[in-house]
């Protein structure tokens, strides 16, 4: 990310390297990360503008809006931000319903597999190596190495790419997991087709996983702790 032009020095002279450049770029990513989870984006204000206003509280100045233009802007932040917000609703909504129609043809669709067999709410898997150990219940801790996929084969998260087991209680997980688990023996090796109700559903996991998509993963249960 190039340097705003907030986290430079007002002054002419170089800032003193390793201290006040590096709080100053800190203090204005922080800033800015916070901008733009609120909805704020690039071009809704001026560099120029928030540097006066920050340098002026800095410096315990009184505003240099009147109470009525502070109560204006204020009431045009808020009416910015909740038709940006009303629109990503919509948008999110819209993406829910297509991708929910496009997820029940492909678990239709994956049930034609070789291999694939139903197990319980709509969950399908696949045994690539069946271990002989026991079982766990809702209650332990385990331990698996994962790959998780999208249906396009876009890996979101992967235990075995980290290089280290992935540790968590069983009713912790979502729900197509707790139950493909509980179903798993130890040393058992499973492809797992998760839809969109036992896994994130309608709200998605941002950014990574959308409304109503299909998960695929590949778990091995390692050891029950």
């Amino acid at each position: 990310m190039s340097q705003s032009p907030l986290t430079q020095s007002a002054s002419a002279q170089e800032p003193d390297a390793g201290t006040e450049d590096s709080v100053g770029y800190f203090l204005g990513f922080s800033v800015g990360q916070s901008f733009a989870q609120q909805g704020f984006q690039a071009g809704d204000f001026s560099a120029e503008g928030m540097q006066k206003g920050l340098a002026d509280a800095l410096a315990g100045k009184d505003p240099g809006l009147t109470q009525d233009q502070l109560a204006e802007v204020q009431g045009k932040i808020q009416a910015m931000l909740q038709k940006r917000q009303a629109a990503a609703n919509a948008e999110t909504e819209k993406q829910a319903l297509m991708n929910k129609e496009k997820s029940e043809v492909w678990m239709t669709q994956n049930a034609k597999a070789e291999g694939v067999k139903p197990l319980d709410k709509g969950i399908q898997f696949k045994v690539i190596t069946e271990g002989e150990g026991g079982s766990p219940s809702p209650t332990d801790t385990v331990s698996v190495h994962y790959t998780g996929k999208l249906t396009n084969g876009e890996v979101f998260d992967s235990s075995v790419q980290r290089g280290e087991p992935a540790q968590f209680p069983v009713n912790r997980v979502i729900q197509g997991w707790q139950l493909a688990l509980q179903k798993m023996k130890v040393g058992s090796k499973w492809m797992l087709f998760i839809p969109p109700e036992m896994a994130y559903g309608a709200d998605g996991a941002p950014p990574k996983i959308g409304p109503n998509e299909v998960l695929v993963f590949e778990v091995e249960l390692l050891e029950i702790l």
